[in-house]
C-alpha cells in the first residue's frame, strides 16, 4: 500500500493542549492492508473514552496532584522535589513512547498486536500512581512516577497506533479531531475530580481519575477487533542502532527542520514551566489557601483549555486563508510569552486568570499551526515522516525534564520562592522560540 504523505500524517495527529509527549501514528506496514471498513459509533466512543481516560490519569498528577502530595511530605523542599520527580519521570516517558510503540508493531500474539500492550500499559500506570498515593517519602514518589510515566506513555503510543490500524482514510480526520478534544477535556475532568477530593483523601486524589481510566481502557480492549501479525510474516530488524537513529535528524543538512525543532523546544520550555509549577505559584507566590488550591487550578485549567480550543480553530482557519504559517507561529509564541510575563508579575488570582487567558490564546494558535509548519520542512519531502515527527516530539518531551531541572536556579534568586524570576525566564524562553522560527526559509 502507499504510505501516507507528510501532510496526511500531520493531519491525523491529535492536537494536544497539554502535551507531555505528542504521539505519532506509524504508517501501516507494507504487508498490512489499509483499513477499508468504516468504524462505527461504538468503536469511536470506546476509543475516545479510553484516550480521554489515559490523558486524565496522566495529566492530573502533573497539573495538580503531584505538587499537592509532595507539599504534604516535604513542604520545605517541595520545589526541588517536584523538579526531580518530574524531570526523571519525563525521561522515562521520552524513552517509553517510541520503544513500546515499536514493540507493539512487532507483537505476535493470539490476542492481537495492541491488546496486550493496552492492558500492560494501563495496569503499569495504575500501579505507579497507587505507589505515589501510598508513598510516605519522596524516593517512593519518584519510583511511582517513573513507573506511571512508563505505563501510560506505552498506553498512549499503542492507542495512537490504533488509528492507522483500524480507521479508514476518509474517517481519520474526524476521529483524530475527536481524540484531540478528548485530551483537552480529559485534563479538565481530571483537575475537576482532583479539586473535589483534594484535602480530603490523598488516595482518591490519584486513584479516582486512574480507576476511571482503567475501566475505560478495559472497555476499549473488549470492543477492539485487534490486528494480528502472522507467525511467518517477516519483520524489519530493530535493535539499539535503529532505536537511537529514531531520535536524530541532522540540523546542518536540514536547517529549516532544525530551526523549527529549536523554536518548538524553547516554547515548550515555557509550557512545561507553567504546567509544572502552577500549584506552588498559587501557594507560595499568591499565598492562596492550600485547601482551595485544587479548585483554583480547575478554574485556570478550564479558562486555558476553552481559549486553546477556540484560538486553535480560529488561528488555523486564518492561517489557511492567508496561506501563511511562519508569521502566525511567531505571533502565537510572542502572545504566549506575554502571558507568561503577565504570570510573573500578577499579584492576585484574578490577574493570574487574565495571564492564563492570554497564554491560552497564544498556545492554541501555536499548537494549531506549528505542526503544519513542521510538515512543510520535513527532511526529503517527508520521505520518513513518521520518524521525523518522532524527532520533533523530542522538542515537546525534553523540556518536561529540563524545565523542572533548571527551575530551582531561578527560584533560588533572592532567597528562594522567586516565582517572578522563574516565569520571567519562561517568558524569555518562549520569546526566543519565536525568534528561532524567523530563519526558516522554506515556508512563508
Amino acid at each position: 500500500m502507499q504510505e501516507p504523505t507528510r501532510d496526511e500524517l500531520v493531519n491525523e495527529l491529535p492536537k494536544n493542549a497539554y502535551p507531555i509527549t505528542d504521539v505519532q501514528p506509524e504508517p501501516v506496514s507494507a504487508e498490512a492492508p489499509a483499513p477499508t471498513r468504516r468504524v462505527g459509533p461504538v468503536f469511536i466512543a470506546a476509543y475516545a473514552a479510553a484516550y480521554f481516560g489515559t490523558w486524565m490519569a496522566l495529566l492530573t498528577p502533573v497539573v495538580v496532584a503531584l505538587a499537592l502530595r509532595i507539599a504534604q511530605i516535604d513542604a520545605k523542599g517541595e520545589a526541588g522535589d517536584l523538579s526531580l520527580v518530574l524531570g526523571v519521570g519525563a525521561f522515562f516517558a521520552l524513552v517509553a513512547n517510541p520503544l513500546f510503540g515499536k514493540l507493539s508493531d512487532r507483537t505476535r500474539s493470539r490476542f492481537g498486536m495492541r491488546r496486550p500492550w493496552l492492558l500492560a500499559g494501563v495496569i503499569t500506570g495504575t500501579i505507579g500512581l497507587l505507589i505515589i498515593a501510598l508513598a510516605p517519602a519522596i524516593p517512593l514518589i519518584l519510583v511511582g512516577w517513573c513507573i506511571a510515566q512508563t505505563g501510560f506513555n506505552a498506553l498512549l503510543a499503542v492507542e495512537v497506533a490504533v488509528l492507522p490500524d483500524q480507521v479508514p482514510e476518509e474517517q481519520r480526520g474526524t476521529v483524530s479531531g475527536v481524540l484531540g478534544m478528548c485530551q483537552n477535556v480529559g485534563v479538565v475532568a481530571g483537575v475537576f475530580l482532583a479539586q473535589l477530593v483534594a484535602g480530603r483523601s490523598t488516595f482518591l486524589l490519584f486513584m479516582l481519575p486512574t480507576l476511571l481510566c482503567l475501566v475505560l481502557v478495559l472497555i476499549f480492549v473488549f470492543v477492539l477487533r485487534d490486528r494480528k501479525l502472522e507467525r511467518n510474516q517477516p519483520l524489519p530488524p530493530y535493535g539499539v542502532g535503529e532505536f537511537l537513529r529514531s531520535f536524530w535528524v541532522n540540523p546542518v543538512r536540514y536547517p529549516d527542520f532544525g530551526w523549527n525543532w529549536a523554536g518548538r523546544f524553547l516554547i515548550f520550555m515555557g509550557l512545561a514551566t507553567l504546567l509544572s509549577y502552577q500549584v506552588f505559584y498559587l501557594l507560595n507566590h499568591l499565598h492562596e489557601n492550600p485547601a482551595g488550591v485544587g479548585t483554583l487550578v480547575f478554574y485556570s485549567t478550564l479558562v486555558q483549555t476553552i481559549l486553546i480550543v477556540i484560538s486553535s480553530n480560529v488561528g488555523g482557519w486564518l492561517s489557511d486563508k492567508a496561506h501563511r504559517r511562519k508569521i502566525f507561529v511567531i505571533i502565537a509564541a510572542v502572545i504566549y510569552a506575554a502571558g507568561l510575563a503577565f504570570v510573573a508579575f500578577a499579584g492576585s488570582f484574578t490577574l493570574f486568570l487574565v495571564a492564563i487567558a492570554i497564554a491560552g490564546i497564544g498556545q492554541g494558535v501555536y499548537l494549531a499551526i506549528d505542526l503544519a509548519l513542521a510538515a512543510a520542512v520535513l527532511p526529503e519531502g517527508g520521505k520518513e515522516a513518521a520518524k521525523d515527527l518522532g524527532v520533533l516530539n523530542i522538542a515537546n518531551a525534553l523540556p518536561q525534564s529540563l524545565a523542572p531541572a533548571i527551575a530551582p536556579i531561578f527560584l533560588a534568586i533572592g532567597g528562594g520562592n522567586n516565582y517572578t524570576s522563574l516565569f520571567t525566564a519562561a517568558a524569555i524562553f518562549a520569546l526566543l522560540g519565536a525568534l528561532a522560527i524567523q530563519p526558516i526559509k522554506g515556508v512563508r
